[in-house]
C-alpha cells in the first residue's frame, strides 16, 4: 500500500507504481482502470479513469484510486479506446481523454491508445503532470507522432514551495513540469495549439502567479495567453483530504457552482 511521503521522488515513486497498475499480457502492454464515463468538460468528452499516480495532491479528487495501485481492473490499449469511443459516439462527443490518475505511466499502453485513435473522428486530450516528459526527453519525441492529441500539463502550484506544498514531491522536481514544455517544443509541438499550461491556483497568491507567468514567457511568450487556471472543486471527499492535510484554498468552487471557464 502506498502513502503520502512528505519531500517524495515522483520518478522512484512513478517506477513503484508502474510496477502495480501495468501488466504485460500476449505481448500488450495492460493498464488498470477503475471506470469509464461521460462528462461536460472541454464541451463533452468521454473519459477513462486509470489508477495510479506519481503525485500525492492533497486537493486531488481521485486520490483515492490514485494512491494505491490495486484498485480497478485491467484494459487492453484497444478495450480501453472501444469504451472510449463507445462512449463518445453515443453522445457525440469530439474529445476523450484519460484522467484519475497520470496516464503517462506505462506511457506503451497510452502510445497504443493513441495509434487507435489516429483513425477516428475523436482528438484526443492528454492530462498530464508533465514530469515524465520533462525528465525524458524521448516521451515527448514519442508523442509527437499523433496528429489527434492535445497535450494539458497541469502544473501543481506557481512556485517550487508550493509544488511541494501541494503535491507531496520534492520542490527540487518543480522545474520538471517546465521542462516539459521545452521538451514538447523541441519536438515540434506548437504552443497554444498542440499543447498548453493548466495550473493550480487554489492556494497562490497574486505575486507567485506573477513569477509563474514570466517563467512561461520565458519558454514562449504565448504560452502565458493560454494557460487554464484550475481551482479546487469541493466534493465531499476533496474536503476530507483537505482538512486530513490542514490545508485551505483561498478560493474553491462548490459542485453545483463551478463557473464555465473550468468546463
Amino acid at each position: 500500500m502506498l502513502v503520502f511521503m512528505p519531500g517524495l521522488d515522483p520518478f522512484k515513486l512513478a517506477e513503484i507504481v508502474a510496477k502495480q497498475v501495468t501488466r504485460r499480457r500476449n505481448g500488450v502492454l495492460e493498464r488498470r482502470y477503475y471506470r469509464f464515463r461521460g462528462g461536460r468538460w472541454y464541451g463533452g468528452i468521454a473519459t477513462g479513469d486509470v489508477v495510479g499516480c506519481n503525485l500525492r495532491c492533497k486537493f486531488c479528487w481521485s486520490w483515492r484510486y490514485s494512491y494505491y495501485g490495486d484498485k480497478g481492473w485491467f484494459e487492453t490499449p484497444r478495450g480501453a479506446f472501444e469504451r472510449l469511443v463507445s462512449i463518445g459516439s453515443s453522445r457525440g462527443y469530439k474529445y476523450l481523454r484519460l484522467s484519475g490518475g497520470e496516464p503517462t505511466i506505462g506511457l506503451e499502453h497510452l502510445t497504443n491508445l493513441l495509434d487507435l485513435v489516429e483513425d477516428t473522428r475523436f482528438y484526443f486530450i492528454l492530462e498530464t503532470n508533465g514530469l515524465l516528459i520533462g525528465r525524458y526527453p524521448e516521451y515527448a519525441a514519442n508523442l509527437s507522432r499523433f496528429s489527434r492529441l492535445i497535450i494539458r500539463v497541469s502544473f501543481k502550484g506557481c512556485t517550487p514551495l508550493e509544488f511541494e506544498l501541494l503535491s507531496g514531491a520534492d520542490r527540487s522536481f518543480y522545474e520538471y513540469q517546465f521542462k516539459a514544455l521545452e521538451n514538447l517544443i523541441v519536438h515540434g509541438f506548437k504552443p497554444c495549439e498542440d499543447f498548453y499550461p493548466a495550473v493550480m491556483l487554489s492556494f497562490s497568491s497574486s505575486e507567485s502567479y506573477s513569477l509563474f507567468k514570466k517563467r512561461l514567457t520565458e519558454i514562449h511568450p504565448s504560452l502565458v495567453d493560454c494557460i487554464d487556471e484550475e481551482y479546487v472543486i469541493l466534493y465531499q471527499h476533496v474536503k476530507e483530504l483537505l482538512k486530513r492535510n490542514k490545508l485551505t484554498p483561498r478560493i474553491a468552487y462548490d459542485p453545483s457552482g463551478v463557473p464555465e471557464f473550468m468546463v
